[in-house]
């Protein structure tokens, strides 16, 4: 089947595919765009995987002010310094420092939980639990449920993002992987606020 050149090239644009890879999905997705779109996507989050094991040693520190109130640092790291200079790494390193500022995580990732904070949540959702009458054998799996609940809501990826609640900074970050090519990291963050000691 025929397939437009510059649907090709949107496709390219929006995957960071090859052009050879974005005319092959629209073929086999018989000219429907979101189709090819949704299986690119898929396939490059695949890759964006496995790019997540190589070294991020370049990158930038970005800043962002609201009101003169909340202020934040954030660092984030990439490969190299070519893709560090593009427009589409310094958006997304300027976007996560916006939502840094509006929602407030206190950890990067799940995995940055100290385990003394973890231990002292858990036993008080055992109890909580115990307390609500719910069978002991099925105690452990509601206490590793709300402990995920938790700590997402105060972990930057997991928390929706926010100019599209429907995916987290999380998955935000390896669609850039994707389109970039290249491993991404949020290495560091600092908030500050007016008046609030932390």
């Amino acid at each position: 089947m025929a397939v437009s050149l510059d649907e090709v090239k949107k496709l390219k644009d929006l995957t960071g595919v090859g052009l050879t890879d974005a005319k092959r999905a629209l073929q086999e997705a018989e000219g429907d765009f979101d189709k090819a779109l949704a299986a690119m996507r898929k396939k490059g989050l695949t890759k964006a995987e496995k790019r997540g094991e190589r070294e991020a040693s370049q990158g930038m520190v970005d800043s962002y002010v609201h009101g003169g109130r909340i202020g934040v640092l954030v660092e984030v790291n990439c490969e190299t310094d070519f893709v560090a200079r593009t427009d589409d790494f310094k958006t997304l390193v300027h976007d996560l420092a916006m939502h840094i500022a509006a929602s407030n995580p206190r950890f990067v990732s799940l995995e940055d939980v100290p385990a003394e904070e973890r231990e002292i949540k858990a036993a008080e959702f055992t109890e909580k639990a115990t307390n609500d009458g719910k069978p002991a054998n099925i105690v452990p799996q509601i206490v590793e449920g709300m402990l995920k609940k938790h700590f997402a809501e105060l972990c930057l990826m997991e928390q929706p993002f926010i100019k599209n609640p429907d995916e987290t900074v999380g998955t935000l970050v390896k669609s850039y992987i994707a389109k970039l090519g290249e491993n991404i990291v949020v290495r560091k963050m600092v908030r500050f606020e007016l008046g609030v000691n932390e």
